[in-house]
């Protein structure tokens, strides 16, 4: 195992020796290989480069207790690469090859895969993007997958600490637009509201739905969970959020393991005080507590500002546990990798 201060990670950028990648040419996946190359050589045609013609995944390898590595439901990643390649009218990676690839990355970078203990985790991020000599509004005539990794820590500084919210004017997404893929330019198009938000000392900024703008979508790129006084978990329901895979797996948890009433729909602004637990939730982030959100000029508390609530707290101790191997999971969600 490489010498990295495992405990003190952040969620950056770290080179690890070997990556994926295949290339699609005339209607087909050619040879794949793993290099040590981390730039990727393409036409300054391409149009990933220019109409943003590409999309990702981000999924995550966990080290368990006896050494062996875990992979969280990473079928659903890429069924849901699948979804985001089809809409942006790219070829689908195979579920196999998907999987095949993510199992070789890290693999051959096991090295890299934190300790068990540690709270981190690596990294992995499979992509694809337009390639080849183009320059009109047109798919691609090739393409190029791959998927590389990297150790990380807390996507939000202090881990499960609550941290704080405000509600931006900027929407996220189109009503019919790309909101519910994966795609770069959700991305980008966060950029200047999130810096906006950190520049106020909050941590991120909250999303409303494009269409009325009177209900949370999204918060920062995580998706939003909140816990009512009469112990339901609701998560916001829309066409432009994107299925996070983390928030469906809090749904079946809070239902089947805490036996709550699990409820998938409308988070009106004007309800905010029916909760009394709040968080964002995704691969990155895991769950980050929510301590309180800006809306205009109110500031909605929830739980504390300081403290992590109790069904947030069980519901995180949950997840992590399944992902880490110490807690059995629900059939199918764990892949296990065994360490030579």
């Amino acid at each position: 195992m490489v010498n990295i201060d495992w405990k003190n990670l952040g969620f950056s950028y770290i080179k690890t020796p070997y990556r994926y990648i295949a290339r699609w040419k005339d209607g087909e996946w050619l040879d794949s290989e793993m290099t040590e190359d981390n730039t990727l050589h393409i036409s300054e045609g391409s149009p990933a480069l220019h109409y943003g013609q590409q999309c990702f995944e981000g999924l995550k390898a966990y080290r368990c207790k006896d050494n062996t590595i875990n992979l969280f439901r990473i079928g659903d990643n890429a069924k849901r690469f699948q979804t985001s390649a089809q809409r942006l009218m790219m070829p689908l990676i195979p579920e196999e090859m998907f999987i095949d690839a993510v199992k070789q990355v890290v693999d051959c970078n096991e090295a890299y895969v934190p300790p068990y203990g540690t709270g981190a985790t690596l990294y992995i991020r499979p992509l694809l993007i337009g390639v080849g000599d183009s320059i009109g509004v047109n798919p691609a005539p090739e393409y190029i997958f791959t998927v590389f990794c990297m150790p990380v820590g807390a996507y939000f500084k202090g881990g499960l600490k609550p941290t704080n919210f405000i509600v931006s004017d900027y929407d996220r997404a189109a009503p019919e637009g790309t909101g519910a893929v994966k795609v770069g330019g959700n991305y980008a198009a966060s950029l200047l509201p999130g810096k906006e938000a950190k520049s106020r000392k909050f941590s991120d900024c909250i999303y409303l739905d494009p269409a009325t703008h009177t209900k949370i979508e999204e918060v920062g790129a995580a998706n939003f969970f909140g816990i009512t006084k009469d112990n339901k978990f609701i998560t916001p329901k829309s066409p432009s959020i994107l299925p996070s895979i983390t928030k469906y797996s809090l749904l079946e948890l809070a239902k089947d393991r805490l036996g709550m009433e699990a409820i998938e729909g409308d988070v009106y602004l004007k309800d905010l005080d029916k909760f009394t637990e709040a968080g964002a939730c995704g691969t990155a982030a895991v769950i980050s507590p929510i301590g309180g959100i800006q809306l205009k000029d109110k500031f909605q508390v929830f739980y504390s500002e300081t403290e992590v609530g109790p069904v947030t707290k069980r519901l995180y101790d949950e997840l992590t546990g399944i992902q880490f191997g110490d807690i059995e999971g629900p059939e199918g969600w764990i892949m296990k990798l065994i360490v030579e």
